[in-house]
């Protein structure tokens, strides 16, 4: 590991890529390794931004979000191939499992019926009547946004807590993680303000922004229900921060993110041998019905997809085919190799248009390892 080498890249990403500010956390073997730090909060200059820079994370918040529930049904005896409808009788699919649930496979990804983001029981009702975007058993397809209700409803129903408050209790606080999922008014000042990312030609011009630009297409669907925070600007509200969102809503430090992943490979101890190895195994790979490219997903993680021969099409999460992780819309990225003992995560408010990892995080994995 060429730290010089991994350094200049972080800057690099200022000089060369457009970044405004951002983190860089490695962790290695239950040791942080690296912590970086550089740039500002906002375009006016008005903050630095340091290691205890907060910055909302979009979807890096579906792995410790899945971590949640992936807890609850160990200690409930149950595990990712107990069927959703043993917690959740409203469950629309009587046949899927938590396994299935967790992996993007229930085709529930977009919702026939307008509801607000906010409204909590209003999406549950939603997705309780939502008939199958695709059949059962037929391929997979990411759920960017109704993913995280899917998971507080099963955690709702096994602690009688929103999965937020599970998150600190049970996680955050034990593990000292400044990783918020609902965040408390007392800590808005820490947080930088994000920018939207400008449209590219070549990626306007990929499939899945030609099915995003597409009214009614499946992928559109998807993206904008249900419906609220669409923008970023949006994002960058106190509401946004506290309301709890599991799919979209955390806010985090580069560093809480990296440790949580040293966590998930057991280098600090929070999850129990069946949690961590329900993190890790495969649960479906293939091309992806929503982001349009092959995905490889385990219980609410992604892993980076084998080709036919074995081999890995692409490296979002280093070397090691063991690895697994999520990026967050924009640019936000974290992860964690069991092979190596080494976790990454990225944290930064220029976004780029992209919901897969982009250069400036791949650069940083490319020298990493």
């Amino acid at each position: 590991m060429d730290m010089d080498m991994i350094e200049e890249e972080f800057y690099r990403n200022f000089s060369e890529r457009g970044e405004l500010g951002a983190s860089l956390s490695v962790w290695r073997d239950g040791e942080s390794v690296l912590n970086l730090a550089h740039g500002w909060c906002d375009r006016s200059e008005g903050a630095v931004w340091d290691v205890e820079t907060l910055v909302p994370i979009y979807s890096a918040t579906k792995g410790p979000a899945a971590a949640v529930l992936l807890m609850l049904l160990d200690e409930n005896g149950l595990t990712p191939d107990s069927r959703v409808c043993q917690v959740w009788e409203g469950f629309p699919n009587e046949q899927a499992t938590f396994g299935e649930m967790m992996s993007h496979q229930c085709g529930l990804a977009g919702l026939d019926e307008v509801v607000d983001v906010y409204d909590f029981d209003a999406v549950i009702g939603a997705l309780e009547s939502q008939s199958a975007n695709w059949g059962y058993g037929d391929g997979h397809g990411y759920h960017p946004r109704t993913f995280g209700f899917l998971l507080d409803k099963c955690v709702r129903l096994l602690s009688g807590e929103v999965l937020g408050d599970v998150w600190r209790e049970r996680v955050a606080d034990p593990l000292g993680l400044d990783l918020w999922i609902g965040l408390p008014e007392v800590e808005f000042g820490r947080v930088a303000r994000l920018y939207p990312g400008k449209s590219d030609r070549s990626e306007m011009e990929s499939g899945f922004y030609r099915e995003f630009n597409q009214p009614g297409s499946l992928v559109r669907k998807a993206f904008s229900s249900p419906k609220g925070l669409h923008a970023v600007h949006e994002m960058n509200t106190g509401r946004a921060w506290r309301a709890s969102l599991p799919s979209m809503g955390g806010v985090s430090t580069a560093g809480a993110l990296a440790k949580f992943y040293q966590a998930c490979i057991g280098r600090v101890g929070c999850f129990s041998d069946d949690v961590r190895g329900w993190m890790m195994e495969s649960q479906v790979m293939g091309e992806d019905r929503v982001l349009c490219t092959p995905t490889h997903f385990s219980c609410g993680f992604q892993k980076d997809p084998l080709g036919d021969d074995g081999e890995k099409l692409r490296s979002h999460y280093g070397v090691s085919k063991a690895a697994f992780g999520h990026p967050g819309a924009g640019g936000s990225h974290a992860f964690g190799d069991p092979d190596s003992g080494v976790s990454f995560a990225y944290t930064m408010n220029q976004m780029d248009l992209s919901v897969l990892p982009g250069a400036k995080s791949l650069s940083l994995i490319g020298a990493l390892f």
